[in-house]
């Protein structure tokens, strides 16, 4: 199925270029092209959760550049980086709270009846599909871990 995300991208691309949004055009482009080389690479068309994961990537690629330049006292390049992430997750799902995280660990646990913790693959590969550019994908590993008696 071809993404809806991607055809809002390129859509917001051409809003863009007609209202002269340099900044908005370059990231929007970017994150474009992103998706392009991966169709290019994989000669698949993506989906929406393949365009999200891309999305993900560039999101937190963003958030270690604005840490690296505020560690080196580079506040114009931190204050591109944000205003550049600020773009970027407009394009991803809302996050999860805690509360709804929880609710869908246990929700996966009981349906797939795992009580153990060789049962986690099985688990994180249930929830991953719900939780890709949602949240940090480690922190629920480590919840599952913990809820299974790892």
């Amino acid at each position: 199925m071809p993404s809806l995300l991607k055809n809002r991208l390129t859509e917001d691309v051409k809003t863009a270029m007609k209202a002269g949004e340099k900044l908005r055009l370059g990231t929007l482009r970017f994150m474009l092209a992103a998706v392009k080389q991966q169709e290019i690479d994989t000669r698949l068309d993506l989906d929406d959760t393949a365009v999200i994961a891309i999305l993900t990537k560039l999101a937190n690629q963003r958030r270690d550049s604005i840490s690296q330049f505020g560690a080196a006292q580079r506040e114009d390049l931190a204050s591109k980086e944000r205003e550049e992430l600020a773009i970027v997750e407009t394009y991803l799902p809302a996050p999860l709270g805690a509360a709804e995280i929880e609710a869908l660990v246990t929700a996966a646990i009981a349906r797939l009846e795992a009580p153990t913790i060789k049962d986690m693959g099985k688990v994180m590969a249930e929830l991953k599909p719900h939780l890709i550019g949602r949240t940090d994908i480690g922190a629920v590993s480590a919840q599952v871990k913990a809820l299974l008696g790892g």
